[in-house]
Parts: structure tokens; C-alpha cells; sequence
């Protein structure tokens, strides 16, 4: 099988082995494929692995030797699914990969916030504590999460992680879903999306985007968070309204926020967020710890093995 990966980089820098790959076919790698190259990169492929390139019905109308588009990712809006089915073309996708990954940095970027490491680290390397009158000192008030509230959007795989850990920190939970249970499960208490958002000493996000979650995080919801409360998303960049986001920030209605997702990727350097104030910014990098990847890589292979042996897995074609 002729398989081609136009965006190979991002999942595998060069810290991965791509010999299980390989053992299922002639594999061609590209680092990264400008649009322009694209058709000519995967015009004889029966396979396309494909992490954030569109592979709309146009270029699928002219791929007529593809059978199979691996998704090395969760999301998979950058497919048309609907052009591939009708072209009886399998597309599969990886869930689940990098749950503990994107809990984990959910914590980072919250703890930067109450925690300040990253200005206390270039404080003291700058000398301040060399020159300090005390055995210690502190830039900025520190906070302590035990027993604060910590609101979820959305309560998936990575939604259930991150109240586990909350809970571990002695934090309050809850939890706003769109089928909520009748009662509370394990301590943790279902309410609606302003409720979180009023209640909450933080509010972090792990909903899909949607028609009614696109841009729902606006100025006026944000309006009814606690003044010392935090904004964590490592979820969807869409899900917020950054331009009011970032209003919201710049008028102190909120302590900081933590981001790991924008709107557009890369961002264009006029991105509100960019300069906004107490906006703590990662590069969508909650899922690529090495493990996560080296997860991704397998389920990759595995869908293609089944798809190869005739019982396809994961389709969301």
C-alpha cells in the first residue's frame, strides 16, 4: 500500500520510530506540504495520514486511487467526510490519546497563575534573592487551591481527569454537561454554564466546539466571574470571544487565564489574546508530550492495520 503523510513533523519530530508505519507499506513522509504542493504529494496514494491539512471534496474528487485517511488526531473537521463517504473512502480517527497529557497542562498553566514559578525563577536568577533582606520573599500574592471551587466545561475523558486531579487539590467541583446525571456523582455538583462561571474560582474548558459553544466565552459571561477567579482553555480556541476575552482581561474582571488553543494557528500577531493582560499563552502543546505522541503513533498504525485487514476501526465516515 502507497501511503502519504503530508504533515508528519508535528507528530514526530525525529524522537519517534516510524518502523511500525513502515512495516504496513511503502511510506512517504513530508515534514510539512505547502497547499499548493499538496495534490501533487498524494496524487498516487491509497492511504493519507493527515494531522491539520483539509483534504476537502475538491482535492478528493481527484484522488480517485484513495482508499483510507488516518486522522492523527482527535478532531477531524478537516476532513469532508461527506465527500470521502460518497467516494467510499474510511476515514479513522485516534480518541483518547493524550487525556492525561492535556489534564496535565491544565494544571500547569493554573498553577503558573496561582503559583508564579516562572517569575520567581527569573527573580531569583536576576539576584534578587542574593540582595533579599529576608530568608524569603514573594513578586506577587501566592494562592492556595485547596477548598476553592473549580468549574468544568464539558465533562468527557479529560473533563472526568481534570476534576480527579481537582479534587486531589482539595478543590470544590462542578460540572456543567449537556445530558447532567439527576444526582451528584462522587461529590461533584452539576449546574448550569453561568453558575459555573459565577460560582467558580476556576473555570477551565473541555467541550467540543459547536454551533453553541463557538465564541460562547464573551465579555458579558466573563463579567460574572470572581474578580480573583482564573480562565483555563486547553480545550478549543474558537470556544472564546477573544476579542471580549481579552477586553475582560485588560479591565482586571478576572485575576489571569491560562490558553493553550487559539482561533487561528498560528496566531496572527495582532491576536488580541497576545497582549493581553495576566494571559498566560502555550503553543497547543498540552497533547504532544512524548508518551501522548508515542500513543497516537500506535493507534495510528492499528487503525491502519484494520483497515488494511478488512474490519475498520474508529471510522467516522
Amino acid at each position: 500500500m502507497t501511503i502519504v503523510y503530508p504533515d508528519a513533523y508535528t507528530l514526530n519530530p525525529g524522537d519517534l520510530s516510524w518502523a511500525p508505519l513502515q512495516a504496513l507499506g511503502d511510506v512517504v513522509f513530508y515534514d510539512h506540504t505547502p497547499t499548493d504542493e499538496l495534490l501533487e504529494r498524494v496524487s498516487g496514494a491509497e492511504a493519507i495520514l493527515v494531522n491539520k491539512i483539509r483534504l476537502n471534496r475538491s482535492l478528493l474528487q481527484q484522488l480517485p486511487r484513495l482508499k483510507y485517511i488516518g486522522v492523527t488526531a482527535t478532531g477531524y473537521d478537516i476532513i469532508d467526510v461527506a465527500a470521502a463517504r460518497e467516494q467510499g473512502i474510511v476515514v479513522s480517527n485516534v480518541k483518547g490519546y493524550s487525556t492525561d497529557s492535556v489534564a496535565q497542562q491544565t494544571f500547569a498553566l493554573l498553577l503558573e497563575l496561582t503559583n508564579h514559578v516562572g517569575l520567581h525563577n527569573e527573580s531569583v536568577h536576576a539576584g534578587d534573592w542574593v540582595k533579599s533582606p529576608d530568608f524569603c520573599y514573594w513578586r506577587t500574592p501566592l494562592v492556595e487551591l485547596s477548598g476553592k471551587t473549580l468549574g468544568l466545561i464539558g465533562y468527557g475523558d479529560i473533563g472526568r481527569k481534570v476534576a480527579e486531579i481537582g479534587r486531589a487539590f482539595g478543590m470544590n467541583v462542578l460540572v456543567n454537561r449537556r445530558h447532567p446525571p439527576k444526582e451528584s456523582v462522587d461529590g461533584i455538583r452539576f449546574v448550569d454554564v453561568e453558575t459555573v462561571f459565577s460560582e467558580s474560582d476556576v473555570v477551565s474548558l473541555h467541550c467540543p466546539a459547536t454551533p453553541e459553544t463557538i465564541g460562547f466565552v464573551n465579555y458579558a459571561l466573563m463579567s460574572k466571574m470572581k474578580p480573583s477567579a482564573y480562565l483555563i482553555n486547553t480545550s478549543r480556541g474558537s470556544l472564546l470571544n477573544e476579542a471580549e476575552v481579552s477586553s475582560a482581561l485588560n479591565e482586571g474582571l478576572i485575576a489571569g487565564a491560562g490558553i493553550d488553543v487559539l482561533s487561528l494557528e498560528p496566531p496572527e500577531a495582532d491576536n488580541p489574546l497576545l497582549t493581553a493582560k495576566n494571559c498566560l499563552i502555550t503553543p497547543h502543546v498540552a497533547w504532544a508530550t512524548y508518551e501522548a505522541r508515542q500513543r497516537l503513533l500506535e493507534r495510528v498504525v492499528e487503525n491502519l492495520s484494520a483497515f488494511m485487514n478488512g474490519n475498520p476501526i474508529n471510522v467516522v465516515s
